[in-house]
């Protein structure tokens, strides 16, 4: 576990944050440009010291300025992306690859040819960087990262620098990396849609300061992400996981129901994840009957938060929680409260790639 609780003051600017991670997983840090992401990184890969605070890695304590602890960045076992890939460009692709593993301490749990074929660089071996694309050069920057077999992975924002295009040919891999290798991962973003597809843990910055942490599904109802990305950007995020096809829709198994959703064309057994908008559910008090849409999820009225202009209806469907934006004439006239049956009905599904559940390489 990744255990921070620091501050630094930049100028004008003061960073006080404190949060813990999970040992496992990929943890996003997530807010506007600005907020003291990337100071918060390069204090835990010793790049800034801060002005006074503790940061651990397991049972390793890599700063604590009471007693004078400051670990040196080389030393802490920590690999780092950052938003341009830092590659020697007088060395091939193979070579930049190969000088990170050479450096690297202890044992090496990642090989070269495994980290070649997590990230498809087989035909870029041979090329310089110059002879590289944004999205390819950023692919041999997480393998360089990858080689020099470290405890922790930070990634600051490696796709800003990115079109659209070049960040799509990427994300599969960071996916591919978060669920096959069994290292933790922090991610750096201020886009959101890059946090739904690949955060297991989030944690919401502002001003230099944690607003909110957690997993994945709670910080998705959490107030403060809707004053961060908008009221048409809430919305419950649910992982699951294909059944089959039926009927020209592809069933999906979540802990609280099953959804169908367009046909995906993938194999039963692949995970993916789905996020409803709370813009795109309607509650009812009655089973439904007799309607075009496809998904109906049965559940219990936990909570209805006023939102300015609207209501935020937030229904319990069994373990996990739903949010759908309704109308306060509609929260009135249908008596929605904390405790009444309810049917979140869902006109439309969102999903943020998928991977493919494989088992992490244990790490001795």
């Amino acid at each position: 576990m990744l255990k921070v609780a620091v501050a630094k003051k930049l100028d004008a600017f003061s960073l006080d944050v404190a949060f813990e991670l999970p040992a496992a997983g990929m943890a996003a840090l997530f807010g506007p440009s600005g907020c003291g992401k990337t100071t918060t990184v390069n204090v835990i890969a010793g790049l800034v010291t801060p002005d006074a605070g503790l940061v651990t890695l397991g049972d390793t304590v890599l700063v604590d300025t009471r007693r004078g602890i400051d670990v040196a960045a080389e030393r802490r076992g920590i690999g780092y992306v950052f938003q341009d890939a830092r590659l020697f460009p007088h060395l091939s692709v193979a070579s930049n690859l190969r000088f990170a593993l050479r450096r690297a301490a202890g044992r090496h749990y990642v090989s070269l040819d495994e980290a070649v074929s997590l990230l498809d660089l087989g035909a870029l071996m041979a090329r310089r960087v110059h002879q590289l694309s944004g999205g390819e050069r950023q692919r041999v920057a997480m393998g360089r990262a990858l080689l020099s077999q470290p405890r922790l992975l930070l990634l600051d924002e490696p796709l800003a620098a990115l079109d659209r295009e070049r960040r799509e040919e990427v994300l599969p891999y960071l996916e591919s990396l978060r669920d096959r290798l069994a290292i933790p991962m922090v991610y750096v973003s201020h886009q959101f849609d890059e946090v739904l597809r690949l955060a297991t843990h989030i944690v919401l910055m502002r001003s230099g300061e944690v607003v909110a942490q957690g997993g994945i599904g709670a910080i998705s109802l959490d107030a403060s992400l809707r004053t961060l990305i908008g009221p048409d950007a809430v919305g419950a995020v649910l992982d699951g996981v294909v059944i089959g096809e039926e009927n020209g829709l592809t069933r999906v198994r979540l802990a609280a129901g099953e959804l169908k959703v367009r046909p995906l064309g993938v194999a039963p057994g692949t995970t993916l994840r789905v996020q409803l908008l709370a813009r795109d559910l309607i509650v009812s008090t009655q089973a439904p009957h007799h309607l075009s849409v496809r998904n109906s999820l049965a559940g219990v009225i936990v909570a209805v938060i006023d939102d300015a202009d609207s209501d935020l209806v937030a229904v319990d469907i069994g373990g996990a929680q739903v949010l759908a934006r309704v109308t306060k004439a509609a929260t009135r006239e249908l008596g929605l409260a904390p405790g009444l049956a309810a049917w979140a009905l869902v006109k439309s599904v969102s999903l943020r790639g998928h991977s493919f559940t494989l088992p992490a390489r244990p790490r001795g």
